[in-house]
């Protein structure tokens, strides 16, 4: 089973765009939930970065159940290797 990968983003957020589009082309299959419209994902969000609304923000749930990641801003290479691609 492969990892879990989930971005909180907004449709503005240029960062989100070009993290979106780079995991779209190395086929990382990943939820995208939009903070704007998601109440709760975006209590999550502002925990996650010191009640900060940044995005993106990714959290990542490994397959085999080890412990969940979550990442402000990552790199390509950062989700890449927390999902051990």
């Amino acid at each position: 089973m492969p990892s879990t990968v989930t971005m909180y983003s907004t449709t503005w957020c240029g960062y989100c765009r070009r993290l979106k589009t780079q995991l779209d082309r190395e086929g990382i299959a990943y939820n995208e939930i939009n903070i704007e419209l998601d109440p709760e994902s975006a209590a999550f969000v502002e925990k996650a970065n010191g009640g900060n609304q940044t995005v993106p923000t990714v959290h990542i749930v490994p397959s085999g159940g080890g412990e969940a990641i979550t990442m402000t801003n990552p790199s390509l290479a950062q989700v890449k290797q927390a999902i051990g691609a």
